[in-house]
């Protein structure tokens, strides 16, 4: 069986530009491309890149309809998200991850409507 290894990661945006410079502010990666149709972000080993879908629609959260969503790790999870809606992304009232006990994660929606979710890093 031949094994595949990861080039990237894509996901489906309006303005690849746009969003590629928000992952970059949030994962510090840096934009290696950057066209109306097309954008990349990369720390030398994982690539996120963005291609343009203008008629993409967000999924509403929360919903069965959700296809994926990224993963991210904090060292202060309500410091990073206050950071992120600061850049354009939104919390929706929805919060699975906080809880009586506290906040083990926090869902995001970045300027486009994707879900992304910002976890407290494991020590």
């Amino acid at each position: 069986m031949t094994k595949a290894s990861l080039l990237a990661f894509t996901i489906d945006c309006a303005d690849p530009r746009a969003l590629a410079a928000f992952y970059h502010e949030v994962t510090g990666m840096e934009i290696t491309y950057a066209e109306d149709e097309y954008a990349a972000i990369s720390d030398g080993t994982t690539n996120i890149y963005f291609g343009r879908v203008p008629d993409r629609k967000p999924v509403v959260w929360p919903s069965p309809d959700k296809q994926f969503h990224l993963d991210l790790q904090v060292p202060d999870v309500e410091q990073a998200a206050g950071e992120y809606v600061a850049l354009g992304a939104t919390r929706p009232e929805f919060q699975p991850g906080v809880t009586e006990e506290g906040t083990r994660w926090v869902v995001l929606q970045d300027p486009e409507g994707h879900l992304f979710c910002v976890c407290r890093r494991q020590s």
